[in-house]
């Protein structure tokens, strides 16, 4: 038990460094653009790393390009109907096949339905 501890600590810890590289890496490489374009096209001012992280996250909020419906798991429904429409041309042998494998990833609470819901899909 206290060996899956740490290693849940070492992979959040990597994903923090995995985040830290890529937007150190994004800023850059918006600094770089910048400064090679702008000011030969524009005559237009030089910035540095943080001022290309400010325009960068200025225009994400300006042209809308955070997703809207993280909250109502809008890709994940997706995701998730794009599963079910595949297994449904799976032979069972071939669904049994897919089920114990997320069994043994520890997915298998997903393929249970809530009560209340039914597995088959509803005609639309």
């Amino acid at each position: 038990m206290k060996h899956m501890k740490r290693y849940t600590g070492l992979k959040i810890a990597g994903f923090i460094a995995l985040g830290v590289g890529f937007v150190t890496l994004l800023g850059f490489g918006i600094m770089m653009l910048w400064n090679w374009l702008i000011p030969e096209l524009f005559n237009g001012p030089v910035i540095n790393f943080w001022q290309a992280l400010g325009l960068f996250i200025l225009s994400k909020l300006l042209f809308g390009g955070f997703p809207k419906d993280h909250d109502k798991g809008g890709w994940k429904k997706r995701k998730w109907e794009r599963m079910q429409a595949k297994m449904e041309h799976m032979s069972p042998e071939e669904k049994e096949k897919l089920k114990s494998h997320f069994d043994r990833c520890g997915w298998g609470k997903r393929w249970q339905p809530e009560e209340g819901q039914t597995t088959e899909r509803q005609p639309e």
